[in-house]
């Protein structure tokens, strides 16, 4: 089974806190899939990745290169299809938490002032329940710092 972790995004923006995330996974030496909702969104994500930081970037590209796709450790995409053979997904800015199979997590983030998402979400952490996945809720306190809340 797969572990879904749910980030409720109170005080940081996506833009701060991915990258972080993104960070950590590649660590672990883990392949990462960022399936965003939509295809603006997905081309923002790209060009913050080359740019979050001065000193760093974070090598990645789009699954609408088809010849470089199996080969990125991150791939940003907005239809889902783990064409790089990610261990970890993560589904952003409205992007549906889909199948799970074959990952060891998912994280599925989400604006905790969209009133729309905060009932997406809810779907999703049900779903993902039902189908027998652990799944754990995290909630940034006023320091920005991740707090387990369930699972």
């Amino acid at each position: 089974m797969t572990d879904v972790l749910f980030y409720h995004l109170e005080h940081s923006a996506l833009e701060q806190v991915l990258p972080s995330l993104l960070e950590k996974s590649r660590a672990r030496g883990w392949r990462c899939l960022v399936h965003a909702g939509s295809e603006d969104r997905a081309e923002a994500i790209d060009a913050q990745l080359w740019t979050y930081r001065d000193e760093s970037w974070l090598p990645h590209g789009r699954e609408t290169d088809a010849a470089t796709a199996p080969r990125q450790p991150i791939l940003v995409t907005v239809t889902g299809e783990n064409a790089n053979d990610a261990q970890v997904r993560f589904a952003v800015d409205g992007a549906p938490l889909g199948a799970l199979d074959g990952l060891e997590r998912c994280v599925f983030m989400f604006n905790g002032r969209d009133d729309t998402a905060v009932a997406d979400a809810r779907q999703a952490w049900k779903a993902a329940k039902a189908s027998g996945h652990a799944v754990t809720y995290w909630q940034q306190d006023s320091d920005g710092r991740w707090v387990k809340k369930a699972g």
